[in-house]
């Protein structure tokens, strides 16, 4: 499919194929759904944690006698059933990472970058490069109406660029191999210079 290319300024740069293998398919939510899943499991810390019965802190004295008493026989304040006692099976510190494979991680990618082409999100642009100024690159955005968007840019992320874009609320930037189906679908707008295009068919091959 062809798709009009264009500047940050606005104006026209031609226009650039786009292999339907990779931004023509059909968007399926069962495997976006999988893929975000994998990426959020991954990225979860996992440091929830309690204390047991050996790491409370209380006395280990024998509570009351054995016998004679009535009740149940008892040794310990830290048992569970007791206020302050340890925690029986809590949570403990542990990866929630599971795993996907690469394949389908691909098709996950493709079908975002398809999800962003069908629902007419995806801007391809000429270059991603500035001088370092953000004002300047506000206002360009500003113009082009990108209020949460995601670039994608090739190999290497232009400094300027990068520098410009990190202080406007709701714009990202990414080098190609950063690109993720999570920070793909966060976004209201999807943009991907030439140069992205062409790493991204070159990477989903």
């Amino acid at each position: 499919m062809k798709l009009d290319v264009i500047k940050l300024d606005g104006s026209a740069a031609g226009s650039v194929d786009l292999g339907d293998e990779i931004f023509g398919l059909e968007p399926r939510a069962d495997i976006l759904h999988r893929v975000v899943r994998w990426q959020r499991n991954k990225a979860q810390a996992g440091t929830h944690k309690v204390l047991t019965k050996s790491e409370v802190s209380y006395s280990t004295k024998k509570i009351y006698r054995q016998k004679g008493t009535g009740g149940a026989r008892h040794g310990s304040r830290k048992a569970p059933i007791f206020r302050k006692g340890g925690i029986y099976k809590g949570p403990t510190p542990r990866s929630h990472a599971h795993e996907l494979t690469k394949k389908f991680r691909k098709l996950g990618l493709k079908h975002a970058l398809s999800a962003k082409v069908k629902s007419g999100s995806l801007v391809i642009i000429d270059t991603a490069e500035s001088e370092g100024k953000t004002a300047a690159l506000a206002k360009m955005v500003s113009n082009l109406g990108w209020k949460r968007a995601l670039i994608i840019d090739g190999a290497a992320v232009n400094e300027g660029f990068a520098r410009a874009a990190a202080n406007i609320e709701g714009l990202d930037i990414l080098p190609t191999m950063g690109a993720n189906v999570y920070d793909i679908l966060k976004r209201d707008t999807l943009v991907i210079t030439k140069a992205g295009v062409e790493a991204l068919e070159a990477r989903l091959k």
